[in-house]
C-alpha cells in the first residue's frame, strides 16, 4: 500500500504532539475493520514521513505504537506488514472447532441402504459408453419426469446429465458467453457462479439480495438497461440469504428477459431444503414456458443432489431447450467427457425417491436452524440473526462492518469461516457473515463461542474512531 493510498483513508491528523497517536488508532481500526487486509505491506516510514509532511520522529513512534499492539509485524526485506493481535498464538486454538466455511450436511437417511441396493442390483457396468456427454437414459428419463410432475413438461431431451452442481454452472457459462460479454449475477452470491462467469470472460453487473428479498425494480431495470447475455439468479432459498422470490415477481422477470434477448440461468440447487416455506411455485421456467416462442423459453435450469442428498454424490445436471442442449454438448468435451456411470445408476433411484428422503433432511435443517439462532442471539445479541424458511445457512448482520477481520482472527484459531465479501464481486458486503447451520448441533455451539470471543477480541484492538476520522462504509 503506498503513503498516499493509506493517508487518504486515515484522513487528516491533529497537531504533531497528538499525530502519532491519532494516526496509530486510525490504522488500527482500518486493520480490525477490514478495511486494510492482514499481510499488507505498509509504506516505509521515510515515504509515509514525506508525504504526510509529518516528522521522521512522528511515524517511527506510530509505527512502534502499532507493533506494541500487535497490528504491524516489520520483518527484514519484506518492510511492515498488517497484523492483528494474537494471529500467532497458537494456544488460543481450541483442539475442535467447526467448519463454517462449506455448507456440508451429512447424507441424508436412506441413502446407504439405497446405494446397497442399487450396487447389488448393478449391472454389467461395462455395457455403457465410456464416454457419455448427456447421461444415462434411465436418469435423464427421471429427472424430466420429476420437472413434469412439479408442473413444468419436460422430455429426456431436454436435460444433460453433469458431474454435480458446479459443473453445470461452468459448462453453461462457458457456453454462453463470449469474452466481454455482459452477465448479471445477484449481490451477494454464490462465488463459485460468479468466478465461473468471469472466467468465461463475462463483464459482471450485480442487482441487491437481502434476507427480505430482491429489489425487484433494480433488477428489472438492469435486464433493461444492460441487456446482460446471462442472468444468474437463485430464486428458492437463496444462497446465502435464504430468501425466496415471489410468484409473480418471476414472472415479471421471465417476462423482463425474454424482452432483452436475455438468458436466464436458474439455480434451483437449493429447491429442495424447504424448512417451512408455506408454498411452492414450481420450476421458475414453467413462467417462461408459457410465453415460449420458436427460439425457446430462454431459461436454463440447474439441478443437484449434492445439497439436498449429499455432497459426496456427483450428480447435477441442467434443463434447457432442446437446442441449447445441443450447444452443451458440443461444448462440453473441453472440460470433461461424460459423468461416471455408477453415480448415474445410484443418482436414478435417487431422483425417483428424493421427496421421501429429503424428508429426514428437512428434519435436520429445522433442528440445526434452532441451534444455531439460539447460540448466536445468547452470545451475540449485537448481531442481527435471520430466520431462513429453507437453505443451509444464516446470512447474519454485523452491528459494525468487520466481516474481513473477524475471519482473519478465526482462521488464525483453527476456524475455516468465510467473510462477506467473498459473497460480492465488488469486495463489498463487510458488515455481512454467511454461517451454515450443518455441523453437529454439539459443534455449533462451540463454533458461535469462538466467534464471540474473537469478536469481543477485535472490540478490544478496534477503539471507535475520533468524530473527524473517516467513516466505514
Amino acid at each position: 500500500m503506498s503513503a498516499r493510498a493509506l493517508l487518504s483513508m486515515t484522513g487528516d491528523l491533529g497537531v504533531e504532539r497528538v499525530a502519532y497517536t491519532e494516526l496509530a488508532g486510525r490504522i488500527r481500526v482500518l486493520i480490525a475493520d477490514g478495511r486494510i487486509a492482514v499481510g499488507t505491506r505498509l509504506p516505509s516510514e521515510r515515504e509515509l514521513a514525506v508525504v504526510a509532511g509529518r516528522s521522521r520522529t512522528t511515524i517511527v513512534a506510530t509505527y512502534q505504537a502499532l507493533r506494541d499492539s500487535g497490528h504491524l509485524v516489520s520483518r527484514r526485506g519484506s518492510g511492515s506488514l498488517a497484523s492483528l493481535p494474537h494471529l500467532a498464538d497458537v494456544s488460543k486454538r481450541p483442539g475442535r472447532v467447526v467448519d463454517f466455511a462449506g455448507s456440508v450436511p451429512p447424507p441424508v437417511d436412506g441413502l446407504r441402504e439405497l446405494i446397497a441396493e442399487t450396487t447389488a442390483d448393478l449391472p454389467d457396468i461395462t455395457t455403457f459408453p465410456g464416454f457419455d456427454l448427456l447421461g444415462n437414459d434411465a436418469l435423464r428419463e427421471a429427472i424430466a419426469d420429476r420437472y413434469t410432475t412439479r408442473g413444468l413438461p419436460t422430455s429426456p431431451d431436454q436435460i444433460i446429465v453433469t458431474t454435480g452442481g458446479q459443473h453445470a454452472i461452468a459448462l453453461t457459462a462457458q457456453t454462453l458467453i463470449h469474452r466481454s460479454d455482459t452477465a448479471l449475477v445477484e449481490s451477494p452470491t454464490y462465488p463459485h457462479a460468479y468466478e465461473a462467469f468471469q472466467r468465461a470472460g463475462a463483464r459482471m453487473v450485480a442487482t441487491p439480495v437481502t434476507t427480505d428479498g430482491w429489489d425487484i425494480p433494480h433488477l428489472l431495470a438492469t435486464i433493461q438497461h444492460t441487456r446482460p447475455t446471462a442472468a444468474y439468479l437463485i430464486p428458492d432459498f437463496h444462497n446465502p440469504t435464504g430468501a425466496s422470490m415471489d410468484p409473480q415477481d418471476r414472472i415479471r422477470v421471465a417476462r423482463a428477459a425474454r424482452a432483452a434477448g436475455t438468458a436466464l440461468v436458474i439455480d434451483e440447487a437449493p429447491v429442495d431444503l424447504n424448512i417451512d416455506r408455506p408454498w411452492d411455485d414450481g420450476p421458475f421456467a414453467r413462467h417462461a414456458a408459457r410465453d415460449a416462442g420458436p427460439d425457446g423459453s430462454g431459461v436454463i435450469t440447474l439441478g443437484s443432489l449434492s445439497k439436498s442428498v449429499w455432497s459426496g454424490l456427483r450428480i447435477g445436471w441442467i434443463r434447457a431447450d432442446e437446442a441449447v442442449i445441443r450447444r452443451l454438448v458440443q461444448a462440453r468435451p473441453a472440460g470433461d467427457l461424460g459423468t461416471p456411470p455408477i453415480e448415474q445408476l445410484i443418482g436414478e433411484r435417487v431422483v425417483r425417491r428424493l421427496d421421501d428422503l429429503v424428508i429426514g433432511r428437512r428434519k435436520f435443517l429445522r433442528e440445526h436452524r434452532a441451534v444455531l439462532t439460539e447460540s448466536l442471539n445468547r452470545r451475540l445479541p449485537q448481531w442481527t440473526t435471520p430466520w431462513p424458511a429453507g437453505g443451509l445457512s444464516m446470512w447474519v448482520q454485523l452491528n459494525r462492518p468487520a466481516s474481513s477481520a473477524l475471519a482473519s482472527i478465526c482462521r488464525a484459531r483453527g476456524m475455516s469461516l468465510i467473510a462477506g465479501p467473498k459473497f460480492s464481486i465488488d469486495g463489498s458486503l463487510e458488515r455481512y457473515l454467511r454461517l451454515p447451520f450443518t455441523s453437529p448441533i454439539a459443534d455449533l455451539d462451540a463454533g458461535v463461542q469462538l466467534i464471540a470471543d474473537a469478536w469481543e477480541q477485535l472490540d478490544v484492538d478496534a477503539p471507535a474512531p475520533r468524530d473527524h476520522a473517516p467513516t466505514a462504509t
